[in-house]
């Protein structure tokens, strides 16, 4: 039998656990753990976690995006298909989910970090305007007024060159009608009616 589907017994045999056994057991000894690194009679201080903080990096989402991967029954489960977590250890099949797991509870408390967050003062608050509104004024400082001229320019070029263009093509359009009724006229003198059938109607 496997070892990591049971557990000895006090006798030495391998006794056959389910998943709700095991995992009852690995907290009754997490607790009993804890009861004896504290001192006699009083519990454990409960772990101090961090507040919640930002990510400094960004999270990948489109790398194996309309990639195929062969999986056997030995490839390891962070090449499996779907995200692979590593703080976790574990296998998300689809990216929504994957961004669920991790900013959740679960990957944030293996991250060592609480879901609470800071509190902001209101100094921080106002250095927080400030930094934006520098920002700001910088975007304004490099808007340049000689190159939005001469980008008016150009657009004013472009507006005279379609308005040329229009103008010498209603010009062919009006040439091809007069020469179409000059056509006509020479017709009616040479005798000609017209370039239709030569079918004559009963």
């Amino acid at each position: 039998m496997a070892s990591g589907s049971g557990v000895r017994s006090a006798s030495g045999e391998m006794v056959r656990t389910s998943a709700a056994q095991r995992e009852e057991l690995r907290l009754s000894l997490s607790v009993l753990t804890c009861h004896m690194l504290a001192p006699s009679g009083k519990t454990a201080p409960p772990v101090k976690r961090d507040l919640l903080r930002h990510r400094d990096y960004k999270v990948d989402l489109e790398s194996k995006l309309g990639k195929t991967i062969v999986i056997t029954k030995t490839t390891p489960q962070a090449e499996m298909g779907g995200y692979y977590c590593n703080v976790c250890d574990c296998v998300v099949k689809d990216s929504i989910n994957f961004l669920d797991h991790i900013n959740g509870k679960k990957h944030q408390r293996n991250l060592g970090m609480s879901m609470r967050v800071e509190r902001s003062s209101l100094d921080q608050v106002k250095k927080r305007f400030e930094v934006n509104k520098k920002k700001l004024e910088e975007k304004q400082k490099e808007y340049d007024f000689e190159e939005r001229m001469k980008e008016l320019r150009e657009e004013e070029e472009k507006a005279k060159a379609y308005k040329k263009e229009k103008q010498k093509e209603r010009k062919r359009r009006a040439e091809e009608d007069v020469d179409f009724e000059e056509d006509e006229e020479m017709a009616a003198v040479m005798g000609f009616s017209g370039f239709g059938s030569s079918k004559k109607s009963h």
